[in-house]
């Protein structure tokens, strides 16, 4: 079955952008090409239970197994040697990374509250485009009797895009709530 955000882009999101930025050939228009979903888990020092929990959310929430990230370097003050575990981290591709951005965009992100709309200044300048959740609660996925406690998550969305305004774009018509 074929997801409906892929659908929707190349039936309406692709003929839009190739007219507006007068791109000669489809491969040409933007795309996503990946979602990277990452969650910094500092208390997973003290308490090792606290990774299997967020592993566990971060798979319900996007539907694949993250990878366990690992310290590089040992730091003192923060009581963190090298090979320690202090996060989790997928990457999304193909049809998840569109199921997963269309329930962000439309269940996800509505969820927040007193939410306004994302941000249009957090693009890197290279047409990629990073947001922050506080909490991963705002995943109608995620059982909120059975989290030990809220987690921020960091979701970075790489676009094919040459810039900023083409990613924008692309993002745009994708359904992503921008403030205006």
């Amino acid at each position: 079955m074929p997801v409906r955000l892929r659908e929707k882009y190349q039936q309406d999101v692709v003929p839009a952008l190739m007219q507006e930025f007068k791109f000669t050939s489809v491969m040409q228009a933007p795309r996503l090409k990946k979602i990277v979903v990452n969650v910094g888990v500092g208390e997973a020092v003290q308490n090792s239970k606290a990774i299997e929990a967020t592993v566990g959310d971060i798979a319900i929430i996007t539907g694949q197994k993250p990878v366990v990230t690992k310290a590089r370097k040992s730091v003192a003050s923060f009581k963190l040697r090298e090979g320690m575990a202090i996060g989790v981290m997928v990457t999304l591709r193909g049809d998840r990374m569109y199921d997963f951005y269309d329930r962000m965009v439309n269940l996800a992100l509505p969820r927040i509250r007193d939410f306004r709309g994302v941000s249009r200044r957090s693009f890197d300048g290279r047409g990629n485009y990073s947001l922050g959740l506080r909490e991963q609660i705002v995943f109608p996925d995620i059982d909120y009797d059975k989290i030990d406690k809220l987690r921020g998550l960091e979701i970075v969305i790489v676009t094919s895009a040459e810039n900023d305004l083409q990613a924008y774009a692309l993002l745009k018509r994708l359904g992503m709530p921008f403030r205006d």
